[in-house]
Formats: structure tokens, C-alpha cells, sequence
């Protein structure tokens, strides 16, 4: 809805990326290295709005900590939704068999009930256990007995989603750790189409540079090619032909949706419009409305924030809430609201006609 959007080299090579978030205490980066010369702490509590990292360091820790023939016995993983605290407490205090250390995996685990209740193994902890809680989508309590134990006995890391206006540099980080070049334009592209997803992103990328001869550089031929983003017909440059008032262009690229439905589903399209025209909308109550001041909301795309400029002279503050309003209207008709028989692609039309006229 439009207003809410292992291998080991494989794991490494992710979080090292340079991590463009609030992390408290430790980075991906510095656990890494812990855990590559065998440091490790009791206890690590994942949490925060990105899973991105915190997949990756749950991912490492179940292929990696332990060798193959370790992990037989020595390897339990729960999830928050069907885990019992006792049982988790049980599993932590149990020695390892035939090796120096177990690993204890709590995934999901802002599901689970009851999980204050750890809050004793917390305190203390086995010191040949390590504990490693994901709690994705949410924060404990700064206060809490839970966080001053974990602090004293282990690492907290929080993980702040990356903003949209980051997204360019850490797909150029991304890409470049991997080996490879890529195109502004293409960054532009994939960041448009994709945003901040970033497990979609890297599963991407993946598929590009797999087929990509090493040393060739990723471009908006390679995005068609191999993501199915067809470079002249997609959200991005539907959304470049309303906020330019180009209707036969806008036409043109809805037919081509209506003959390759998935290229652009309606609920992919309605959101990248709806991105691009609040943030437009949020210039009308801006004192500085120069390019250089509105980069960073166009993933510092210069030529993105100068066609931004040129929208709201174009449209208006008025004809920008009439942009948002139908795109409300539209989304609630995508959806079966009000609207009984109309396709994806007859709802496109209309409401571009209705957003230009």
C-alpha cells in the first residue's frame, strides 16, 4: 500500500559494506572480525528496523561459528513464534559436546512470548554459549533490567533502516566490494524500482553479476537484461512522463505494462509515483528550494532534482495535492474499492489523464 512500501565469501562480502545507519556499540564489520579469530561474546541482541544485517550476522553464525561436524550437536535454533523461554534458557545452559563452544539462534524473536522472562539467563550467562537474538522491527527498552544485563554480558546493535536518499552510495558500495562497476543511471534505476529493500537489492545484483563478465561495468542494458526492468518502460520514467505533463509518453508506457503486466504492477507503480510526488510536495515548505539543497532527497541525482524544480512550477501546490488525492483514490480502487471491473491498466490511464489534464 502506497502510504505504509551461505556461503561464506556471499556473507562476508555483504556486511562489509560501510553501514550508513545508527549502530550502537559494535558494526557488522567489528563482529565479523571478532568472530572470524574466534571472539565471541555470550550474547548478541540484533534488533532495529533493518533485517538486512541482521540476517546476514544470523546467517554467518549458523554456517560459520561452527564446523559442520560441531553444529550436529552443538547448533539449536528456535523461532520467537513457536519457542517456549524455558526451553531457550535450557538450550543456553547446556555444554557443548565434543567441541569449545554452542550456538543458540532465538530468530523472530520479537514474536515470542514471554521473552522478558530471559532476562535471567541475561544476567548470567554460560560462558561457552552464544546467544544470538534477532529482533527485528523493534527496540527493548533502554530502562530495562533486560538491556543492562546484555550490555554488561554481551553486545546490543541496533540497525536503522537506510534512508532513501543513502540508497545510491550503498548500492555503489555494494557493487563495488563485489568486484564491479556500475552506471549512475543504473544505480538510479535499480533505486527507483527496488528502494530500500535491501535483501531484494543484493538478490539482484547477485543475478547481474553472475552473468556479467568480471570487469564490465553494470548498466541500464545489463538492469533489462537480467532484473526485467525494461529501460524506457517502467515506474520510474511513467512517473518522469506525468511530472513532465507528457500524456502520449505516460499512454505509451501503460500499454506496454497492459502487455508485459508483470514489468509494473499497479501496486508497484502507485507507490514510486506517490514517493516522488511527496517529495515534491514537501518543497512548497522548503526556504531553500536550490538544486544543491535538494539532492539528497533524489538519491543526490543532480538532473532528478532540477525535474523535481521543474515539477513544481509546472503543477503547482495545488495540482501536486490534486496528484496525491487521486493516487489515494486510485489505490483504494486497486484494491476493490469503488471500483467493480476496471483493470490495472484502465485505472493507470485514467488516473494519469486525470493527474495531466
Amino acid at each position: 500500500m502506497i502510504f505504509l512500501a551461505c556461503q561464506s565469501a556471499k556473507v562476508i562480502s555483504a556486511c562489509q559494506l560501510i553501514l550508513r545507519s545508527n549502530i550502537v556499540h559494535m558494526s557488522v564489520e567489528t563482529i565479523l572480525k571478532e568472530w572470524k579469530i574466534k571472539a565471541y561474546k555470550p550474547i548478541y541482541w540484533l534488533e532495529g528496523e533493518e533485517p538486512y544485517y541482521i540476517d546476514k550476522l544470523v546467517a554467518f553464525a549458523e554456517h560459520k561459528i561452527l564446523t559442520e561436524s560441531e553444529a550436529s550437536f552443538n547448533l539449536t535454533v528456535f523461532y520467537g513464534k513457536d519457542a517456549d523461554w524455558t526451553a531457550v534458557v535450557n538450550a543456553c545452559r547446556r555444554y557443548p559436546m565434543f567441541a569449545e563452544r554452542q550456538v543458540v539462534l532465538l530468530k523472530e524473536a520479537q514474536a515470542m512470548r514471554d521473552i522478558d522472562k530471559l532476562e535471567g539467563y541475561m544476567e548470567k550467562p554460560l560462558g561457552s554459549t552464544i546467544l544470538i537474538v534477532a529482533y527485528k522491527d523493534k527496540k527493548l527498552d533502554g530502562r530495562s533490567k533486560m538491556v543492562k544485563h546484555i550490555k554488561k554480558n554481551g553486545e546490543i546493535v541496533f540497525f536503522k533502516k537506510v534512508a532513501d536518499y543513502q540508497m545510491n552510495d550503498w548500492i555503489k558500495d555494494m557493487v563495488t566490494t563485489k568486484g564491479y562497476q556500475i552506471s549512475t543511471q543504473a544505480i538510479t534505476m535499480l533505486a527507483d524500482h527496488i528502494g530500500n529493500d535491501l535483501n531484494r537489492m543484493e538478490n539482484e545484483v547477485e543475478k547481474m553479476v553472475l552473468n556479467v563478465g568480471r570487469g564490465k561495468e553494470i548498466d541500464v542494458n545489463t538492469i533489462e537484461k537480467y532484473v526485467g526492468i525494461s529501460k524506457e518502460f517502467n515506474a520510474f520514467e511513467l512517473q518522469s512522463a506525468i511530472a513532465k505533463k507528457d500524456l502520449p509518453k505516460a499512454i505509451r508506457i501503460i500499454q506496454y505494462f497492459e502487455l508485459n503486466p508483470k514489468a509494473a504492477p499497479l501496486q508497484l507503480v502507485l507507490p514510486a509515483i506517490y514517493n516522488y510526488f511527496s517529495k515534491v510536495y514537501t518543497i512548497f515548505g522548503m526556504e531553500d528550494t536550490s538544486e544543491g539543497a535538494l539532492k539528497s532527497m533524489f538519491y543526490n541525482n543532480g538532473f532528478a532534482a532540477r525535474e523535481a524544480i521543474q515539477t513544481t512550477r509546472s503543477f503547482g501546490l495545488q495540482g501536486v495535492e490534486k496528484v496525491l488525492l487521486l493516487l489515494h483514490e486510485y489505490n483504494l480502487r486497486s484494491v476493490g474499492i469503488n471500483n467493480a471491473s476496471t483493470t490495472d491498466s484502465g485505472l493507470m490511464k485514467e488516473m494519469v489523464v486525470r493527474m495531466i489534464s
